[in-house]
């Protein structure tokens, strides 16, 4: 990770549920647009989980396995239920609000 960019780590899917929530809430061909965008950014990584660490819940898991398969050092979200990761030392996920995500996106930008 470069000085004030940030990498995304995905899953298949986390790229099948963000499509499914886009195509709700505007179209395919937008969700298709977005996912195809995602798919070439450089700065996007997609992994594989080998294994199911059942962290959360069952529609919450991926992104607690994908955090912990990319090595991410955040994982972002203002979903109540990963609040849970916060309490668990093993494997240990950091999370970060948005907000707080933001605020430490200008501090980088600013270094």
């Amino acid at each position: 990770m470069a000085k004030g960019n940030f990498d995304l780590a995905v899953f298949s899917e986390i790229l099948f549920e963000y499509q499914e929530i886009i195509e709700q809430k505007f179209s395919v061909s937008t969700a298709n647009a977005f996912i195809s965008l995602l798919k070439e950014l450089p700065n996007v990584h997609f992994y594989t989980a080998f294994y199911k660490w059942l962290l959360i819940d069952e529609d919450d898991n991926k992104y607690a396995d994908c955090a912990i398969a990319g090595r991410a050092y955040y994982l972002i979200s203002e979903d109540k239920h990963f609040k849970l990761l916060k309490t668990i030392s093993f494997p240990k996920v950091s999370l970060l609000s948005i907000n707080e995500f933001m605020a430490l996106s200008t501090k980088n930008k600013k270094k």
